[in-house]
């Protein structure tokens, strides 16, 4: 059987606005970016494990942790208005303008920090049993969208309600699940083929919740801190 590449790209662009330097603010005594790095490193599953940012700062805290930064990143990936796709993109022509190509690609995100390397192995055998061309991390959603709905001007709730929401118990409905935003396993050729990873041949890796926070601003912070002081006395 042949060898199989995979790659880990940790993307961490230094203009976040609505916290700034949020990807290497410290958590617990450690700047967030770092945890994607060593969950990637530990996994085990890696040839290479890059952080893609287009700061020399974060690149050089990247390196000391043991990441790749063979290129920085551009100024159009860089904007707010580029996907991590794009980013995902730019970097696989990058490594193959070096001479390097990779069978596989896995996007873990700065801002999930609690995703452990266990999860990228688990999500990895999903992976390889189904000959998948994507697995993506989800988790249980908080509330049922069933019992979600716009509001008009006046904030009438008639109809807000769904029928089936309404005939039934809490404990009865439907179990909805959500993209976490944790683990994202592609296949380069598909990545490079399709603008739309969720379609036939991938598949979901269930996260619990604890595990798929999302860092977003301070509040998210303090909620982290939390769950990995409960982890830690456990």
């Amino acid at each position: 059987m042949d060898k199989v590449y995979n790659l880990a790209i940790i993307p961490a662009r230094s203009g976040s606005k609505g916290l700034k330097d949020k990807n290497i603010k410290l958590l617990m005594s450690k700047p967030l970016l770092v945890y994607s790095v060593e969950a990637a490193i530990a996994s085990g599953v890696f040839d290479e494990v890059m952080v893609s940012t287009d700061s020399e700062k974060y690149a050089e805290i990247a390196i000391s942790y043991g990441a790749k930064v063979p290129f920085l990143r551009s100024a159009e990936t860089s904007a707010d208005t580029s996907s991590s796709w794009d980013v995902v993109r730019e970097v696989l022509s990058d490594y193959s303008h070096a001479g390097r190509s990779f069978d596989t690609v896995a996007l873990l995100q700065p801002t999930s920090p609690l995703r452990t390397a266990k999860d990228i192995c688990q999500a990895y055998r999903i992976f390889t049993e189904k000959n998948a061309n994507a697995v993506i991390g989800v988790c249980e959603v908080d509330h049922s969208p069933l019992w979600c709905n716009t509001l008009p001007k006046d904030l009438s709730l008639t109809g807000f309600i769904k029928k089936e929401a309404s005939d039934m118990p809490r404990q009865m409905l439907k179990t909805y699940y959500r993209i976490n935003g944790g683990i994202y396993i592609v296949k380069t050729d598909y990545i490079k083929q399709t603008d739309n990873i969720y379609e036939a041949g991938s598949y979901a890796y269930i996260m619990d919740k604890m595990r798929s926070v999302d860092i977003d601003d301070e509040l998210d912070f303090a909620i982290a801190e939390t769950v990995m002081t409960s982890f830690k006395e456990e």
